[in-house]
């Protein structure tokens, strides 16, 4: 029994390096091939090792578009709905917690009920109201109808309800107002939750294409999903190096928050997951 449980052990190790392989070959690929040049990339585009290293795609970058320009723009946006998220998030399940008022769970599955509504259901009416708000080509108008999600009301109330209840009440008897209990109480106990779903909008926030390629025409307030795009043709990218220099420099930041938040993210889900 215990050779048999090594060995499936071993199987089942072998299986995950494998499956990890696969998920950051794509990654190490883009990497290796955004230090390389295009003649080097099409007589051997599968290497991971560049034989001649150089950051040329990097600079080409820069002054192809306005870069740093187009970071401050995701930066921004990305900053902006993850912040808004968490703080209406929070409120929204601190009262579905510790409120008592009609309606309640009749609302929050409401709320809970508009997670499962496909983007594009929502996207011609949030494009029509952006249009008539004047806010087409703006960052505001890519923010603005991204600033509530039911994901985070989720994540928080599953959290809230880890606090043991005694705690609450012994505030609520001292009449303590609730903004006191929310920043004293509730959030110090579920602060890596907190953390974790602040991390997981950014980057969602980050990775957005199809509402940012709706509302922005102009390079200057582009964010950089879509200024990769504008190095990527229809039928391939007419020089991958350039290309392969655009993807990296995009997803280095998110790549950094996730490694560094990893713990965070993987214990709120998966207490979210055994809370009823």
């Amino acid at each position: 029994m215990r050779i048999k449980s090594k060995k499936s052990a071993f199987l089942a190790h072998l299986l995950l390096i494998i499956l990890v392989a696969v998920m950051f070959y794509p990654i190490l690929f883009a990497v290796a091939n955004s230090f390389k040049t295009q003649k080097e990339i099409y007589g051997n585009v599968l290497s991971l090792l560049p034989k001649a290293p150089t950051i040329e795609n990097y600079i080409t970058i820069t002054t192809k578009i306005p870069y740093f320009r187009i970071v401050a723009n995701t930066l921004f946006i990305a900053v902006i709905v993850m912040v808004f998220k968490v703080f209406t998030g929070f409120i929204a399940a601190y009262a579905f917690v510790y409120l008592n008022f009609p309606g309640k769970k009749l609302l929050y599955f409401i709320f809970i009920s508009t997670m499962f509504i496909p983007f594009t259901v929502t996207m011609i009416p949030n494009y029509i109201t952006i249009s008539g708000m004047g806010m087409l080509d703006s960052v505001y108008g890519v923010l603005l109808p991204q600033l509530s999600d039911a994901m985070g009301i989720f994540l928080l109330r599953q959290q809230m309800r880890s606090i043991p209840p005694a705690m609450i009440e012994v505030a609520r008897l001292e009449k303590t107002p609730h903004r006191k209990i929310m920043a004293s109480i509730v959030l110090p106990v579920i602060r890596p939750a907190v953390v974790s779903t602040a991390i997981i909008f950014f980057i969602n926030s980050w990775n957005e294409y199809v509402w940012p390629r709706l509302i922005l025409k102009s390079e200057e307030v582009y964010t950089l999903s879509l200024a990769l795009q504008k190095f990527v043709g229809a039928e391939g990218s007419p020089d991958m190096a350039i290309s392969m220099a655009m993807a990296t420099a995009t997803m280095i930041i998110p790549l950094i928050l996730f490694a560094c938040c990893q713990k965070y993210i993987m214990s709120t889900f998966a207490s979210s997951g055994m809370k009823g």
